[in-house]
Order: C-alpha cells, then sequence, then structure tokens
C-alpha cells in the first residue's frame, strides 16, 4: 500500500509541477506570505489550500472543505514522512516551505488591500474569486459574485463555510484550472469582496451565476433568474 502510493504520488507531483509551470506564475507558488500553523480541528481558507495542494500532488483524496480532519491529517504526516520532514502532523513554517508556499512575517509597510488580499483569509479568498470569475465585469456584477459565494453558505444544499463553498469539487471553473491563484486581486476587487461581506447583495438571493455565452449544462437553465449584470446571469 505505501509502495503504491509513493509510486501515486511521485506522478502526480511531477504532474503538478508540469501543471504549476503552465498555469500560476512562480511567484503564486512561492512568494511568502504569512501563515498560521495548522494541525488537526483548524478550519479555514488556508486549510482549504493545504487540501488543495496535497491533492494536486497526489497525497490527499478526500473533500476540499477547509476542515483539517483525520484523512487530511494522514495526508500530512504522510507528505512530511516523504519528504524527510518532522512527522508531527502541524504544518508550520517548515512545512508550508515544502508544499511551496513559504512564510513570513509581514512587511511593515504593506497596504490595508495587500494585507486583507492574504489568501489565507475570508476577504482575500472572495477576492481572489472575484478577480478569476468576474475580471472586466462592472463593479455591481463582481460584488454579485462574491455575494453569491456568501448565499451558497448560509444555503443548506452547500458548504457551511466560505471556503467550503469556494472549493467544492467542480463548482467553479477557475478554481479547476487553477486561475483563482494565477490572478492578484486588485484593490477594487478586494473591496467588491468587502462591501459583500457588509451585506451588499445586487443578486437579491442569487446562488448561481454563469455566463450564457459560455457552454454550460443544460441543467442551469433550469434556475429561476433574477437578474443579470454585465456577461453574467444570477439566479436561485
Amino acid at each position: 500500500m505505501v509502495v503504491r502510493r509513493v509510486r501515486r504520488a511521485r506522478r502526480a507531483l511531477t504532474w503538478a509541477l508540469v501543471a504549476s509551470l503552465v498555469l500560476l506564475p512562480m511567484s503564486t507558488l512561492t512568494g511568502t506570505a504569512q501563515r498560521r500553523t495548522l494541525y488537526w480541528g483548524t478550519s479555514g481558507s488556508d486549510v482549504a489550500t493545504l487540501q488543495w495542494r496535497l491533492q494536486q500532488w497526489g497525497y490527499y483524496d478526500g473533500p476540499i472543505d477547509g476542515v483539517f480532519g483525520n484523512e487530511t491529517a494522514e495526508a500530512v504526516r504522510f507528505f512530511q514522512w516523504y519528504n524527510g520532514l518532522t512527522v508531527d502532523g502541524l504544518v508550520g513554517p517548515e512545512t508550508w516551505a515544502a508544499l511551496g508556499f513559504p512564510t513570513a512575517p509581514p512587511a511593515p509597510a504593506a497596504t490595508p488591500a495587500a494585507a486583507v488580499a492574504d489568501p489565507g483569509g475570508t476577504v482575500g479568498l472572495l477576492a481572489r474569486l472575484v478577480a478569476a470569475e468576474a475580471r472586466g465585469e462592472p463593479y455591481a456584477g463582481q460584488v454579485g459574485v462574491a455575494a453569491v459565494i456568501l448565499n451558497r453558505v448560509q444555503h443548506p444544499d452547500f458548504p457551511k463555510t466560505v471556503a467550503g463553498v469556494v472549493f467544492q469539487p467542480h463548482a467553479f471553473e477557475s478554481v479547476s484550472n487553477g486561475l483563482i491563484w494565477a490572478r492578484q486581486p486588485t484593490a477594487t476587487e478586494v473591496q467588491a469582496a468587502v462591501d459583500a461581506l457588509n451585506g451588499w447583495d445586487p443578486t437579491y438571493g442569487a446562488i448561481f451565476f454563469w455566463n450564457p455565452a459560455k457552454p454550460v449544462n443544460p441543467w442551469i437553465w433550469t434556475r429561476t433568474i433574477i437578474t443579470q449584470i454585465g456577461r453574467h446571469v444570477f439566479a436561485r
């Protein structure tokens, strides 16, 4: 079993490294940021980032739900063992760095927008999704995309955290293809996330959005359309 997992991890790691060169700028993968230590029982978008990377490299087969449970802990320990790290199940600076996410203290002169856009935070994750899904859209449409995420968190059919919604398998193309990490949010996209968190919902409760000009699953047209902003249709 261990041998098969090692072989699978090697194949997945090779594929992921090649894919990262094509899809993601090196600064996205290796840029330093302040990151908290993760352990069993923690949750949040940084846990989802951890799960995503472990899954991409073949160490993790569970859901990307932002919850550090038994499956995530087992994957972390296996990753640590395979890479010669201390096998303690804690994701601290050494393990973050081995995963391609070095840590560093925040820069003294960091602007508020730069701090807010940290991908480990809720605002930062929302801003990244806005950047990936709605760049070039009207401002109200960008807020609307963020509002859809928050509406899903409150809906019984979706995960109960922002990270869980964003990283729900196959929910967003920009997550599946890595664009969410390739695009750095602008100040406007960060503000759109903040406005949505502050209660502005120009979609009036939508839980779906799509671009009618692009191929979509026919099922989506069975939803009740509420409004259209820019190129996106919003529905419940």
